[in-house]
């Protein structure tokens, strides 16, 4: 036989060696309003069997940090900037500037960019890099009728009737969507349709997945709600502590520290019908969890049949911890269903972020913590591991460019953006690092704070004094050290005004 036929035939059997390893599909998950302890593999009652197997099979970070609110939090995760470098340190309804997008990137590396859910900014995704896009563009809306009312229904309850939605270019405003939606249901629904229309194509593909759950309001299918029937009689101090208990056992927090003061009235406090009022807000946000779990479980059932779940890295986290605000709207009383907007509240908010202290709004670690899982069945060295690497938002796109070997530009556009001051979180994820030297900063409302190494300076008030925690003794913000640590509380303020100048004029 001639060399060069055996050479041939023989081939496939020896992968060249200069030939690079194909990018990773990336799948990045989104929960809104959800708290550090509300997902099993970070302390939690409530069943997520496939968020517990992406963290079986990958890492999850214990001091993961987001922005406190949710328009900011999407800003800086999309840009890898502060939200107050790109204009969104208030609102949301001006033109993202100074930075590029995650679409836009991983455009720029060949990927097929793809994002369902929820927005909460001013330009269209498909302006910014995205080839597809479905959701709500605003904040938030009625998980099952955020449209006018349907014929058989009671009255959806909404802040506004006529959130705007968008299926690609075309614009919905009011949404009227079938009797079958869910918010979580839909979402995941155009996804699966977008991984099965480009499951032939050789690029790589980026799908943004940003749920609208557990954000009020509380609504969730009848059968979801049924699993959690009769789970949180025993209040909230039995569900806070028996969480703090599992994430002890999980290695998630040290098992010698004591479980911080709780900010929830006493569950015996409360009259018997008050009671079953607030089991049944637990019960079905509970649901809601749930429900997106189911989901995400659909979407790496759908990457497996397609044969593309072992290079495909998921990312997993909440633009802000458990909410403590409450919304009155009126409705029909029926908790859980289209009629009637129902908020979870800071007692139960206060159990969602377990062991932490405070809750959404708060730049303190109840505010601002959120679970992370990164699994990479392919390409991560670690399984089942748990990383102390302080991270933030602003890492994520960073993280990204890493995956998809993108370079971050100078330029977008003809004009010059910032660049951005995250890492990638790989190295952490590999277990190669697990302390950060540059500070990270913090400003959403009257909360501010800025963490160096383990000291964390934290306010929250318009004329609030500094309060100055160790996090490597007190991760739980239970000590303010302020007092006698004048110098340090000194060093960590000028490091916050810096920040404040740099980015008021970026």
């Amino acid at each position: 036989m001639p060399i060069f036929l055996l050479f041939l035939l023989l081939a496939p059997l020896f992968p060249n060696p200069e030939k690079p390893d194909a990018k990773p599909n990336i799948v990045l998950i989104l929960a809104d309003d959800l708290g550090w302890s509300d997902i099993g593999c970070y302390g939690s009652e409530v069943e997520t069997p496939n968020l517990d197997w992406l963290a079986e099979n990958g890492v999850r970070f214990t001091q993961m940090y987001n922005t406190s609110k949710c328009n900011p939090s999407r800003a800086a995760l999309m840009t890898g900037l502060y939200a107050q470098e790109v204009g969104y340190e208030a609102t949301y309804n001006q033109p993202l500037k100074n930075g590029i997008t995650l679409g836009e990137l991983l455009q720029s590396a060949g990927y097929r960019t793809l994002w369902a859910g929820k927005h909460h900014g001013f330009d269209h995704p498909m302006d910014r890099g995205f080839d597809r896009y479905y959701g709500l563009k605003e904040g938030a809306s009625n998980h099952f009728n955020p449209g006018p009312k349907r014929e058989g229904e009671a009255q959806p309850a909404q802040k506004r009737p006529d959130r705007p939605f968008y299926e690609d270019r075309t614009l919905y405003q009011p949404y009227s969507p079938p009797k079958d939606y869910y918010s979580t249901d839909y979402f995941t629904k155009f996804a699966l349709s977008w991984l099965e229309e480009y499951k032939a194509e050789e690029n790589p593909f980026f799908l943004y997945l940003a749920y609208t759950a557990p954000h009020d309001p509380l609504m969730a299918w009848p059968e979801d709600i049924a699993k959690y029937k009769g789970k949180y009689k025993a209040g909230y101090e039995a569900i806070r502590a028996a969480r703090f208990e599992k994430q002890k056992k999980l290695g998630l927090i040290d098992p010698n520290l004591p479980l911080s003061e709780a900010s929830h009235i006493p569950w015996n406090s409360l009259s018997d019908s008050l009671k079953r009022i607030e089991e049944q807000k637990m019960e079905v946000y509970a649901a809601m969890i749930d429900r997106m779990d189911q989901k995400i479980g659909e979407v790496i059932q759908k990457l497996r049949e397609i044969g593309k779940l072992e290079n495909t890295v998921f990312i997993f986290l909440s633009d802000n911890g458990a909410s403590a605000e409450m919304v009155t709207i009126p409705g029909d009383g029926k908790i859980g269903t289209v009629g009637q907007w129902t908020s979870l509240g800071q007692d139960w908010a206060n159990v969602g972020n377990t062991p932490l202290r405070l809750y959404k709004n708060y730049s303190h670690e109840g505010g601002i913590k959120t679970p992370l899982i990164i699994s990479w069945p392919k390409g991560l060295k670690q399984k089942n591991a748990i990383s102390p690497f302080p991270a933030h938002l602003i890492d994520i796109l960073p993280t990204l460019a890493d995956l998809a070997d993108a370079e971050y530009p100078e330029e977008l556009n003809g004009e010059k953006i910032l660049p951005s001051s995250g890492l990638s979180l790989l190295p952490a994820a590999n277990g190669q690092v697990s302390d950060r030297n540059a500070p990270l900063f913090w400003e959403w409302s009257v909360g501010k704070a800025v963490r160096k190494g383990n000291w964390k300076l934290v306010a929250y008030g318009k004329s609030a004094e500094w309060e100055l925690y160790d996090l490597s003794q007190d991760p739980y913000e239970t000590n303010n050290l302020a007092n006698e640590n004048s110098g340090k509380v000194q060093e960590l303020s000028a490091l916050f005004s810096d920040w404040k100048k740099k980015v008021s004029n970026p």
